[in-house]
């Protein structure tokens, strides 16, 4: 099967790390396709980055469809246009958000969820509240811009070890959840360091992919996800109308 890994922030380097934790996981007859997206910001850190990630997910995904993907997994930890997605294509739409708290509750009563930035802190504690998981889910932010994970001299690394001591000490968590698609890479590393289950959403997603592919579901198309009603858009969005 192929699977469309989709980063929604315009960085390519951030897509060769979250392509590198896919494949990692990959099943043998799995083919992980890598896609950066050709419009928006450079990294996803609040509501605004992610409104103008939109367009540029959306058509990635549409693409990857048409091009023969068998699912998609949205690589930002804000499930960013999730929803969207889902409505416009059949193929399953995997949010690494959702998949990795799905996949933490089925190991760790309580868990934690170690992020970015403080203005990302909200967004997640949204989604964690829509997935069922605000009895067993806290979230930090370890005050990390995104695109410092990518550079070894940033200090970055060291202040998200540091939220999950604190993570473990205060929290009393069983488990930790990687709050970022540019922290995929440091799952095994920090799992062994603090001895307990570190989560990565990309990792979590494919495997979740792969099932629902196996199961022959896609996304159905009754009630809310139901195909988008034809009409014109206007402007710069022309492109989007639903056919």
């Amino acid at each position: 099967m192929r699977i469309a890994v989709i980063n929604p922030n315009t960085t390519a380097s951030m897509t060769a790390t979250i392509a590198g934790a896919a494949q990692m996981v990959a099943a043998a007859g799995t083919e992980i396709v890598p896609i950066t997206s050709s419009m928006g910001p450079a990294s996803i850190e609040g509501y605004y980055d992610e409104a103008f990630a939109l367009p540029g997910l959306l058509k990635e995904i549409g693409q990857a469809e048409r091009n023969g993907a068998a699912a998609a997994l949205i690589a930002c930890f804000d499930d960013t246009g999730l929803d969207a997605a889902r409505a416009m294509v059949r193929m399953p739409v995997i949010g690494i958000c959702e998949a990795a708290m799905a996949t933490a509750a089925f190991i760790a009563k309580r868990f934690t969820v170690v992020t970015t930035m403080e203005r990302s802190r909200v967004p997640i504690e949204e989604l964690a509240q829509r997935y069922g998981m605000a009895g067993r889910a806290r979230i930090r932010a370890a005050n990390i811009p995104v695109l410092s994970l990518e550079d070894p001299n940033s200090g970055a690394r060291e202040r998200l070890r540091n939220e999950i001591a604190r993570a473990i000490a205060e929290d009393n968590a069983e488990a930790i959840v990687l709050g970022c698609a540019g922290m995929a890479d440091l799952t095994h590393t920090l799992s062994a360091e603090f001895d307990l289950p570190v989560i990565d959403g990309v990792g979590a997603a494919v495997k979740q992919a792969e099932a629902l592919v196996a199961l022959r579901l896609s996304t159905s198309k009754r009630g809310a996800y139901a195909t988008p009603t034809a009409k014109p858009y206007a402007g710069t969005l022309a492109e989007f109308a639903p056919a």
